[in-house]
């Protein structure tokens, strides 16, 4: 059962702090300068040098080898391969493949055969884009718009296949996979009809199916989730809510709750037949443990913080006249900078604000919380100071995609300033490298790197995929995955 305001405002009382340290919580810090935990604070927050040193275990697989192609730095042992690649590659039925890979998913196929689902960030018509996404007949929601997703196969023998899944969206840019084998691609944009040139009205999460291109025919938008500027999505596998991120400003975004109306049964198809106002969609509201109500996520300012969380009802959910984050007054909903990816696990979902500047209470570079749906809680895990110089490598900045590993902790892909990585974080607090994009899209006196997008595991944990963003290359990477020491 969840615990009510009253009752959090109580215990948090009587425990003090201890109610921050009850559970699963960890204390990750991730960056020079990071705000956090005092068993953190001796490294300067940046987890350790990756060898070990000061830790009695090695962290990590080493420092990151450049790479004499110029694309992915890795440690040694690892190796990249390329799986498609923007205007290089094909697409099955002969088109290049579309630009701006983004948020990813991957699902196991038969005969070792792994399907990934990858949106592609393009926004507005188009008439802007070299390579949109191809308007394959059947799958098209709008005809100008360029965004979409494609669906990726890959072989054990390095064979691969490409097609597309969904066209016609705008800025696909993460969304979430779904516990019977689905992707929900979600669309960063408030755009309505002629807006931008656009023929429809976008905002919404569509359902791409990776197994089956039938169902993928005649697009509908899951209007019920509402129409925002959404970032992600998950579902809780047991009690069938949807949490959405909103990557946002003036005023900031909102993470949301979508309850499903009664008897509603999730599976394959069955969004679909939702009505456009079936449910409940709902904000936060959050209070510290003395019961006041918290405006920003921002303002938390230490590791293991835990506020409580109430819902309140979303009044027009498709945004007819005004923005949902705009319905509502101060003091009514929670807000962050930069709500962004999302991953289901450890029974609940971990949530990134990206970075937080003048729009937010407090200045950051990065949080990550973890909702539980049991205790109604969201746990502060990771917490990035200010990056003095995000032109040096080493430090981190910017979480965007997120997932969690099989070897335990996180994974983040980096969408920062200056130097983009993927890096991992142990539920302790120690985090290490994992990849460095080497992708100069500058020049050598002015270098510039495209965000790392898209991250997360195959089915059998033994290939990281992930993408440099901009052109818009997926990699799988293999080596010696390891499970990550737990302890200092």
């Amino acid at each position: 059962m969840s615990i009510t305001r009253r009752e959090f405002s109580r215990q948090s009382a009587l425990t003090g702090a201890g109610i921050a340290l009850t559970g699963a919580v960890g204390a990750l810090a991730t960056a020079p300068g990071a705000l956090a935990a005092e068993d953190v604070r001796h490294d300067n927050g940046n987890g350790g040098d990756g060898k070990g040193h000061g830790h009695g275990k090695e962290l990590g697989y080493g420092p990151l080898i450049d790479d004499p192609k110029g694309i992915l730095a890795l440690p040694a042992g690892f190796s990249y391969r390329v799986i498609t690649h923007s205007g290089v590659t094909k697409l099955e039925t002969g088109e290049p493949t579309p630009s701006n890979h983004d948020g990813t998913a991957a699902f196991e196929g038969a005969r070792g055969v792994t399907l990934l689902v990858n949106n592609h960030e393009l926004s507005g018509t188009r008439a802007g884009w070299k390579y949109p996404v191809p308007l394959t007949e059947g799958l098209v929601y709008d005809p100008v718009a360029a965004g979409g997703c494609t669906v990726v196969e890959t072989r054990r023998d390095g064979r691969t296949a490409e097609w597309v899944g969904i066209a016609g969206t705008s800025t696909n840019c993460a969304g979430g996979s779904t516990a019977w084998g689905t992707w929900l691609t979600c669309e960063e944009t408030e755009d309505k009809a002629g807006k931008n040139g656009l023929l429809k009205d976008h905002g919404y999460v569509f359902e791409v199916d990776p197994y089956d291109k039938r169902a993928n025919r005649d697009p509908r938008p899951v209007k019920a989730f509402g129409r925002y500027a959404h970032e992600a999505v998950v579902i809780d596998p047991k009690l069938g809510h949807a949490y959405l991120t909103e990557d946002a400003s003036g005023p900031n975004g909102l993470l949301y709750r979508w309850v499903p109306p009664h008897g509603f049964r999730h599976g394959r198809g069955k969004l679909r037949t939702l009505a456009d106002d079936a449910g409940v969609l709902q904000a936060t509201k959050c209070f510290d443990k003395k019961g006041a109500f918290v405006d920003d996520l921002s303002r938390a300012t230490e590791i293991g913080t835990v506020y409580g969380v109430d819902w309140v009802d979303v009044p027009d959910r498709d945004a007819k006249t005004v923005s949902v984050r705009k319905q509502f007054t101060e003091g009514q909903v929670t807000r962050a900078r930069k709500l962004e990816g999302m991953w289901w696990g450890d029974g609940g979902a971990y949530i990134v604000s990206s970075f937080a500047r003048g729009e937010s209470p407090v200045a950051h570079d990065g949080q990550v919380w973890f909702y539980d749906p049991k205790r109604r809680t969201l746990t502060l895990k990771v917490l990035l100071g200010v990056n003095a110089d995000p032109a040096k490598d080493g430090a981190y900045d910017g979480p965007d995609n997120i997932t969690v590993s099989p070897y335990g902790g996180i994974v983040i892909s980096e969408d920062g300033e200056g130097v983009q990585h993927l890096f991992g974080a142990t539920d302790s607090g120690r985090t290490y490298p994992i990849a460095r994009n080497d992708l100069n899209g500058g020049t050598e006196d002015d270098p510039s790197y495209s965000e790392m997008t898209g991250v997360t595991f195959s089915p059998d944990g033994k290939t990281l995929f992930a993408s440099i963003q901009s052109p818009g290359i997926l990699l799988a990477i293999t080596g010696p995955w390891k499970r990550q020491p737990d302890k200092r």
